[in-house]
């Protein structure tokens, strides 16, 4: 489901647009790709970060420009080191009807019988490359761990197959595992100190 976002078209110099933008609450991007020559724009930084919050970095974003409806995804984008708040992004102009390959995170969900036994839960990966439609790109792939014992383990391949995507990554690619707890070794016990021999007045000195 796509959902759509302001813009408005910017000059690309001088570079200190840019940073008036920003103060003015606004995000420099740019816009290339299908059936669209590269082109600058500005988003509502506070618009953006909702859409993004409330629909994922793999959700089709449709907006209009020069009277243009154009379907996008976000290719990439750069962040405050600070405050994590996006200062830059590249929208990529997609047809709808040709798969895109994207990363979605791997979610383990559900409570592993091996960890209930005392085993420890290592999760090996967290994205995998997804292939699919821009309408059917999923945010998240959620991995059932619940059966995995100790000694156990999930790959790339064990992820049941879904019917709007197709994952990328090599089937053997492990996801997650369930090892056996670490056992802290206990100290040596230190050996017990010999009494001190006791210095003093023999029995015969005492008689004397």
């Amino acid at each position: 489901m796509a959902v759509s976002l302001e813009v408005e078209k910017r000059a690309v110099r001088p570079r200190s647009i840019r940073n008036k933008l920003r103060h003015e609450g606004r995000v420099p991007a740019v816009v290339n790709g299908y059936k669209i020559e590269s082109t600058t724009i500005s988003v509502d930084a506070q618009e953006l970060d909702r859409v993004l919050r409330e629909n994922g970095l793999n959700s089709v974003i449709t907006m209009n420009i020069d009277g243009k409806k154009v379907n996008t995804l976000v290719q990439n984008y750069s962040s405050d080191t600070f405050t994590q708040h996006i200062i830059h992004v590249e929208f990529l102009s997609v047809n709808m009807s040709e798969e895109q390959e994207v990363d979605a995170e791997i979610v383990l969900v559900g409570e592993s019988s091996g960890v209930k036994s005392g085993g420890v839960l290592t999760q090996t990966l967290y994205s995998a490359t997804v292939s699919a439609t821009p309408d059917k790109l999923p945010e998240n792939i959620e991995v059932d761990v619940s059966a995995l014992e100790i000694g156990d383990s999930i790959n790339i391949s064990d992820i049941p197959v879904s019917k709007d995507y197709t994952i990328v990554n090599e089937a053997e690619e492990q996801v997650a595992a369930v090892n056996e707890p670490e056992i802290e070794e206990e100290p040596e016990e230190e050996a017990e100190e010999a009494e001190p021999e006791v210095i003093g007045e023999s029995e015969e000195d005492s008689k004397e």
